[in-house]
């Protein structure tokens, strides 16, 4: 695993949007694995600006979500699809219809088993951009006895839920439950970086990059078995993690 600690959060997100810009360059007709929440949306930034600079092209990119909420609309304010269209896809140059959330309406079930077909079509993501829960949840792969491999319906925790409900007017409106990425599928990408800044993230980062035990109790640490991961985090939150010290 190869580790990256920077100055500054923001730093780590230039360095993760590099990353993908150089990638798109390289590949013009790559899979993206793409991520929601507060973490990416630094990153979402600075790929507009580098579209819109002309410095990488989206034209032929595709891409697949982790995970959606279950019981709400692709046209609510907090569902993931509306997340990745104001806050990448409406401002850059990609063809929607190459795109894909998971349906959080319908049949979960059916809406599971297409992520998961969507996550192998055309062969996994060339690269998968993560970030990381208090409790090491990495998508809506919540920590507990046992993980899953495959795209699947997940009840959350009342930390993630918590941890969710600043983006609803209350925590009561969070979704209690989500479809996700399995962690098979996550390791299937043939590169993962993940992207972590904060003082929560510190127990859970710990885990991850420091020792080399793999527990479902912090999920992310199954990312020690990846062939190809990098973890950016910021010197802050290094040392609240020990790494280094």
């Amino acid at each position: 695993m190869n580790v990256i600690v920077t100055e500054s959060y923001e730093e780590s997100c230039a360095a993760a949007a590099q990353m993908i810009a150089d990638l798109v360059r390289e590949k013009p007709a790559c899979k993206l694995g793409l991520a929601t929440g507060g973490t990416p949306v630094p990153i979402y930034r600075k790929l507009i600006e580098m579209n819109r600079a002309g410095t990488v092209d989206f034209a032929r990119v595709r891409t697949v979500n982790l995970d959606e909420y279950c019981g709400i609309p692709a046209d609510h304010p907090q569902s993931y699809r509306y997340f990745m269209d104001t806050n990448l896809f409406d401002h850059i140059n990609i063809d929607k219809a190459n795109t894909f959330v998971a349906a959080g309406m319908g049949d979960y079930q059916a809406n599971a088993a297409q992520l998961e077909r969507m996550v192998y079509e055309g062969g996994p993501a060339d690269l998968q951009l993560l970030g990381i829960g208090n409790n090491g949840h990495i998508a809506f792969n919540e920590a507990g006895d046992t993980l899953h491999a495959k795209a699947h319906i997940e009840h959350l925790t009342d930390s993630t839920i918590s941890a969710n409900a600043r983006f609803f007017e209350k925590k009561e409106d969070v979704p209690t439950m989500a479809i996700t990425m399995g962690m098979g599928d996550i390791l299937a990408a043939r590169k993962v970086v993940l992207v972590a800044t904060g003082p929560a993230k510190a127990e859970a980062i710990r885990g991850l990059v420091t020792g080399d035990t793999i527990t479902p109790h912090n999920p992310s640490t199954l990312l020690k078995l990846h062939p190809d991961a990098t973890v950016i985090i910021d010197r802050a939150l290094a040392e609240a993690a020990g790494y280094g010290a």
